[in-house]
């Protein structure tokens, strides 16, 4: 069960991203800086398709994928539609990831070290949850500085969780 919630979450989460970038009227307002912010909102979507696509397509899923974090930081001006085709390869590295766990496998230490630590599986799994849902909530403050726009864009929905 802890599986299908997760994924549940995270593909809810990720769809929330997409509406954001599609939310950002131009491209230039997704690479806006904002001062005393650390990053902007095209930024964070690199970093979130990256760390989707390492931590579960690629170590999960054996997607193949290759991150390059620090580019993940340091690329300006992606275009709006790059930037969604990568949201559309975290669905995927989110889909295989997690299909590739078994249930009797949460336990199981994760096959990287994560920050310097061995940690469990399932713990794993929580903590990339929480991680993409930290980041989409600064996503929206950003889009929101930078836009003067308070509109939602229905983040954190429990109306989109599955009904069990």
């Amino acid at each position: 069960m802890l599986r299908s919630t997760v994924k549940a979450v995270l593909l809810r989460e990720l769809a929330a991203v997409r509406r954001s970038v599609e939310a950002y009227p131009d491209e230039r307002t997704l690479w806006k800086e904002v001062t005393g912010i650390a990053n902007t909102g095209g930024t964070l979507v690199l970093h979130l398709n990256g760390n989707l696509q390492h931590y579960l397509g690629a170590v999960l899923g054996g997607s193949g994928y290759v991150r390059d974090r620090a580019a993940e930081f340091a690329s300006r001006g992606v275009a709006r539609g790059e930037l969604l085709a990568g949201v559309a390869a975290a669905e995927r590295a989110i889909e295989i990831g997690i299909d590739a766990v078994r249930d009797d496998q949460l336990g199981a230490p994760y096959p990287e070290e994560v920050a310097g630590r061995q940690v469990a599986i399932g713990d794993f799994l929580v903590h990339i949850a929480t991680h993409l849902a930290f980041h989409l909530g600064q996503l929206d403050y950003h889009r929101r500085m930078v836009t003067a726009d308070s509109a939602t864009i229905g983040a954190l929905s429990p109306k989109e969780l599955p009904v069990r």
